[in-house]
């Protein structure tokens, strides 16, 4: 019997390293009555008004990236749909298939891989270098989790969302014209779009005690308001830049 009860103990020990390696926000996706989808909601609209209120009461929900992930499937499809209205239509590929290129490369590289690159130099700066030294051995040492830094990227992602998804889509026939005023609104925009992800980054870092020296996340800010006037003067349209990316008929 000895043989039989060991060769549980490694099958379940083998079970529970596999249940391990499978990533928790997988886990979680699988089990949707444990997400609050209306809390998630109002976590998302307050995000965009008053962000010190959400980050206030932050905690892990994975709903918060399946939601951006299903709005910009939506999105991208609808980008595809407007793009027969437009006057230049011919410069730009509106078919089903590379429809569905955009949004596969959007969910992967701007949201997710960008995502985790981000969340990763985050928990590494802030572990590394911004926590407060213990006064003594006998306080437990406090970390930030990675899976804590990107859900604070998905809580500073979603206003961008907005303002690049879904706004950019309403104001996306002037600004893609050509002239100083588009090139203006554009740059605007999006300069707006960088600096709020960047503030509600620092903000999810700065209601952890244990951190020190946060303001570090603001620095990004100062870099894209330099930035700004000189893509400005030198006639940079990033509306005209991202849709000739992902849906000229070159690609």
């Amino acid at each position: 019997m000895l043989p039989t009860s060991v060769s549980k103990e490694r099958s379940s020990s083998a079970m529970s390293r596999s249940n391990s390696m499978l990533p928790q926000y997988l886990r979680r996706i699988i089990k949707w009555q444990q997400m609050d989808i209306e809390y998630t909601f109002w976590q998302m609209l307050h995000l965009c008004t008053s962000p010190k209120v959400v980050i206030g009461v932050l905690i892990l929900m994975v709903s918060n990236a399946l939601i951006i992930v299903i709005l910009h499937f939506a999105c991208g499809m609808v980008w595809s749909l407007q793009l027969s209205a437009y006057q230049v239509s011919q410069t730009y590929d509106h078919s089903a298939t590379h429809a569905v290129f955009v949004v596969i490369s959007v969910l992967l590289f701007h949201f997710l891989i960008t995502g985790a690159v981000l969340a990763t130099c985050c928990w590494f700066l802030t572990n590394a270098y911004l926590r407060e030294e213990s006064p003594n051995s006998h306080v437990v040492e406090q970390r930030v989790e990675w899976l804590y830094a990107f859900d604070v990227h998905c809580n500073a992602f979603f206003p961008l969302f907005v303002m690049l998804h879904v706004i950019h889509y309403f104001l996306s026939p002037p600004l893609v014209a050509y002239g100083f005023i588009p090139v203006l609104l554009s740059n605007l925009l999006f300069m707006v779009a960088a600096c709020y992800y960047h503030y509600l980054n620092f903000l999810g870092y700065d209601v952890l005690p244990f951190l020190e020296r946060t303001t570090f996340f603001l620095y990004p800010i100062g870099v894209v308001i330099v930035l700004c006037p000189i893509l400005i003067l030198s006639g940079f349209n990033p509306s005209r830049y991202f849709l000739n990316m992902y849906f000229s008929q070159r690609l």
